[in-house]
């Protein structure tokens, strides 16, 4: 399978301001990982949550401030990202372009726990 990521729809994450999804390779697609491209827009973010599941991160453009339980990082492309199942985690784009990122996870159940708004 083949397809370029442009042509997979961007799709709003509800509980983000200015963040889209696109599922890339998705549970049905591959049988152990699911590959999904985030884009945050300039002044967006993602709140504080947690996930049921680890998440591997490829930024490739963009800046961002990420906390990841209680450190807070700074990123931006070519940074590797690893956020272990459970952990807080939160992002705020602080760049002046999109900042986007390859997340890859693990075809388990994600149940995704919204800590503050």
């Amino acid at each position: 399978m083949v397809k370029n990521s442009f042509q997979v729809e961007a799709k709003p994450v509800s509980n983000g301001i200015k963040v889209y999804k696109r599922v890339l390779i998705s549970a049905a697609e591959a049988p152990h990982f699911a590959m999904r491209m985030f884009t945050i827009e300039v002044g967006g973010n993602m709140p504080l949550h947690t996930n049921s599941v680890e998440h591997e991160q490829f930024v490739i453009r963009g800046r961002a401030r990420i906390r990841i339980g209680q450190e807070v990082y700074e990123v931006g492309p070519g940074d590797v990202v690893f956020i272990p199942a459970g952990v807080p985690h939160d992002y705020q784009n602080i760049g002046q372009e999109p900042f986007e990122f390859i997340c890859v996870v693990p075809n388990l159940p994600d149940v995704t726990t919204i800590l503050s708004s």
